[in-house]
């Protein structure tokens, strides 16, 4: 018996060496007529080699049906290769959320489904795994693993390797309750008193702090912004010269695997790139950002490293965590000062306003996970309910034995 020829479009390992400080990545590749062919592809990682490596094999592969490319006889493992090709192809996805797709792929779904052929991927089973994952494992990384096998189940179908994609059948994920925890302004003094003091006791090694990191708290209270969003502020983002100062918010710092950290211009969504007003608080700390960058170019950066360099999200965090603790406040994240000017606004002016601050498309999604729920209804319903007082004096109704 015939051994079954290797289905156009697949390739074997992949082999890296390194030469003049760039990464080459080779392989064998079953070509569009059957041949088998080398090729290769050069990248400043070995990721970026792999990627660029892949972006070539899509390129030369007919993806329309009937080339053998996906059938209902492929394998879970080939459909995510020609999936994560199809994304760098598309180009649409910033490269912190393609290097997340991956990750989630490879880590969380990929383990489950990868010796299931194409055909054998029921409704059940990905329900089965949904359900089990968020119960065993979390939420967020159960609703993740739908996210990115949602996507690759429908590049099957639109290659007629599946008819339907399971996962539009599969059961809602229901999110655990949980508060949304804003802080009072008693707790955002305590914040600010704990930075103030953070390692500037007497017998601690190391640099001092530079006070940037109470900078960026109070410029976080004053525009709503993620910490990667207030990072990478720069410049000519501020304007001090209008009443109140305004700030536009329009990119983020991320860092990338296996790439330095840097300023991305595209925002985390089209809503995200806006432009607020601040607080004289947030104004004043930006003033004296602008006093220190006199000499630098519009787009510096208005905080920065010592080397003048972007700061680290990963880096700031962990900082702010440890403020917290030491404020004494348990069971917050950074994700917090958010919460706490969505709730602010929302107690002043409502919903709608807090949601074009966070620059959300909708209030309905500022109500549901950033503003803090009121526990005292507004007093304004006593008067209002006074219309349904009885007619006669309280006291003789309520006092005066019924007939007999």
């Amino acid at each position: 018996m015939a051994r079954p020829r290797t289905p156009v479009g697949t390739f074997g390992r992949i082999e890296f060496s390194t030469l003049n400080g760039q990464v080459r990545a080779r392989t064998r590749f079953r070509d569009v007529d059957g041949q088998l062919r080398r090729i290769e592809a050069s990248g400043g990682s070995r990721i970026a080699a792999e990627h660029e490596l892949k972006r070539r094999i899509a390129k030369r592969v007919d993806f329309s049906p009937g080339t053998g490319e996906l059938t209902p006889s492929s394998s879970f493992g080939q459909l995510v290769e020609v999936w994560l090709a199809d994304l760098d192809l598309e180009g649409r996805l910033a490269p912190s959320t393609r290097e997340l797709y991956e990750r989630d792929m490879r880590q969380i779904v990929l383990p489950a489904f990868e010796h299931l052929l194409l055909r054998e991927i029921s409704v059940r089973k990905v329900d089965q795994f949904l359900k089990t994952l968020g119960s065993t494992r979390s939420y967020a990384m159960a609703k993740h693993a739908r996210t990115v096998l949602s996507l690759a189940l429908g590049l099957a179908v639109r290659y007629d390797a599946m008819r339907e994609n399971p996962v539009r059948e599969t059961a809602r994920l229901r999110r655990p309750p949980s508060p949304t925890l804003s802080l009072t302004v008693d707790e955002v003094e305590a914040i600010r008193r704990a930075v103030r003091g953070w390692r500037r006791g007497s017998g601690l090694s190391g640099p001092r702090p530079d006070g940037q990191l109470e900078q960026i708290i109070e410029v976080m209270l004053g525009t709503s912004a993620r910490i990667g969003e207030v990072l990478a502020v720069r410049k000519c983002d501020v304007d001090v010269t209008v009443t109140p100062a305004t700030v536009r918010l329009c990119g983020t710092i991320v860092s990338p695997k296996g790439k330095p950290t840097h300023r991305q211009s595209k925002a985390k969504t089209a809503s995200s790139t806006r432009t607020v007003s601040v607080p004289t608080f947030a104004g004043a700390v930006l003033r004296q950002r602008l006093v220190l960058l006199a000499n630098e170019e519009p787009e510096h950066l208005i905080f920065f490293s010592r080397n003048h360099t972007p700061l680290t999200t990963n880096n700031v965090r962990p900082q702010l965590r440890t403020i917290l603790e030491q404020a004494g406040i348990e069971g917050v994240t950074p994700h917090a000062f958010r919460r706490t000017v969505a709730t602010t606004l929302d107690r002043a002016a409502g919903a709608d306003l807090a949601a074009e601050m966070l620059g959300h498309t909708s209030s309905e999604i500022t109500r549901k996970h950033y503003i803090q729920p009121e526990e005292q209804v507004d007093p304004r319903t006593a008067d209002i309910l006074e219309a349904l007082a009885p007619r006669t004096d309280p006291e003789d109704a309520y006092d005066s034995p019924p007939d007999e």
